[in-house]
């Protein structure tokens, strides 16, 4: 596993031992930053499921500003920190172990807004919940994007504040892109047509 893109490009990663973590395939995450390339640059990120952290340092190889990487794991804490450091993004990088709920109670209390957000949990995880929580809550800056990975079998249901705007399939793997309302660039941009 390795950073695709970016000022970062070539770098290696390492992924969390075990099986509750399963990192987004070098050729899912180069096709996914393709279709973000105008997202990117200058978002805040918030990975909420973060596993290696490789989403959220992809964003900031790519230029994104910041970057708060969730996971209650110790174990992808120790990945992510060490990702983190090998390719140097410790000044513009917060981690937060504890569980997505607390993470988002947590970033709300503080303030915190986000532009580009990744939820790409264990398969058993009801994103429709999540994506729930995090569209009432505040921590969406206006047209941010949200991008679910999850399994072909169940797409999440978003609720009237997220609108899909698109939806990829690598495999048994799906990727579903949600648009807050109200984008302030004053288009519903298709992501579709990225490519």
């Amino acid at each position: 596993m390795r950073i695709i893109g970016g000022t970062a490009r070539g770098r290696a990663l390492i992924a969390p031992r075990g099986l509750l973590t399963r990192p987004t395939r070098d050729a899912v995450r180069e096709s996914l930053f393709n279709i973000l390339r105008r997202e990117a640059p200058g978002a805040r990120v918030l990975d909420l499921f973060a596993g290696s952290g490789a989403l959220a340092l992809e964003s900031l190889s790519r230029g994104a500003r910041s970057a708060v990487l969730v996971d209650r794991s110790p174990a992808a804490q120790r990945a992510i920190r060490r990702n983190i450091g090998h390719v140097g993004f410790a000044d513009r990088c917060e981690c937060l172990c504890c569980d997505w709920r607390a993470a988002l109670a947590r970033l709300r209390a503080g303030a915190s807004v986000f532009d580009l957000v990744f939820l790409d949990p264990p398969y058993d995880q009801d994103l429709s919940t999540v994506l729930g929580e995090l569209a009432g809550g505040g921590l969406l800056a206006p047209g941010a994007l949200v991008v679910a990975e999850h399994h072909i079998g169940f797409t999440p249901r978003a609720g009237l504040a997220l609108r899909e705007v698109d939806a990829r399939r690598y495999g048994d793997t799906a990727v579903t892109m949600y648009r807050e309302g109200g984008d302030p660039q004053g288009g519903d941009r298709d992501l579709s047509g990225e490519l």
